[in-house]
């Protein structure tokens, strides 16, 4: 397994943009250009188009909850098309900024461990929730990618607040705009105010906590996953993780992220 794929962002066909009001869309500037990245498989863009009906949100219009078949192909193609993606639970919307792939055979991966009551959700098929507690403390929000049986998922590392701010401010205890609001696995899950009773959610179903389609970034950075020291070499310097370029909102060390 070639550990260090190559990337390439290429120009989109489309464009898509966001209406957004009453929200922290206001004051900052979303990109409306789309960029694909080219992974080791390429996912079909049949697959990442969504189907599904439009969704009608307090802060924003025009968005649609992203189908099952999207999340179903390889973690490491899943993870950059993930960057530019909502999250939203109740009145709170956040955008992901920062990613990192997990995939089958991937010492660094909870799949390594097999089915346990806990993992169970990886294997499941994608567009699930795998919710699990760090150190007993950070709860951590990963979408299951692939096929049921694969174990492969990809973390939200990062993400922006969109809508909801009163609401993230109070979860996470921090009356602020600024980036460590939310630059963090575990700020995102406190964020969204999930649990472990999560993991193995529908994504894609509407209400509760449901992804929905976005922009995808201009351009992207791509660098080694963070925390996996215990892992074999190979996968611990493979560049499996994806943050936007330019964003504020990207969690710490940024020094070892850089463009493909």
């Amino acid at each position: 397994m070639n550990p260090t794929p190559q990337f390439k962002p290429v120009a989109s066909k489309s464009r898509k943009t966001v209406r957004s009001s009453q929200c922290l869309e206001e004051r900052r500037s979303q990109s409306s250009k789309a960029a694909t990245v080219r992974t080791r498989t390429k996912p079909s863009r049949k697959q990442t188009r969504p189907q599904s009906s439009p969704v009608s949100l307090p802060c924003f219009r025009n968005t649609t909850i992203l189908p099952p078949e999207f999340f179903q192909i390889d973690a490491l193609d899943l993870a950059p098309h993930l960057l530019g993606k909502f999250l939203r639970r109740d009145d709170v919307v956040l955008q992901i900024t920062e990613v990192e792939a997990y995939r089958p055979n991937d010492s660094a991966c909870h799949g390594r461990f097999g089915v346990t009551a806990r993992t169970a959700p990886v294997f499941g098929p994608g567009g699930h929730a795998y919710v699990y507690l760090c150190y007993g403390l950070h709860t951590m929000l990963n979408v299951v990618a692939d096929k049921e049986g694969a174990g492969a998922a990809v973390l939200i590392r990062a993400c922006a607040p969109v809508c909801g701010l009163e609401t993230i401010q109070e979860r996470r205890g921090q009356q602020t705009e600024k980036p460590i609001l939310l630059t963090g696995p575990g700020k995102v899950g406190q964020a969204l105010g999930i649990t472990t009773e999560w993991s193995n959610h529908p994504l894609y179903t509407p209400g509760g906590l449901e992804l929905l389609d976005g922009p995808e970034p201009d351009k992207i950075l791509i660098g080694p996953r963070v925390g996996i020291e215990y892992a074999l070499p190979e996968h611990v310097n493979a560049l499996w993780r994806f943050a936007i370029a330019g964003s504020p909102w990207i969690s710490a060390p940024k020094n070892t992220l850089r463009l493909p």
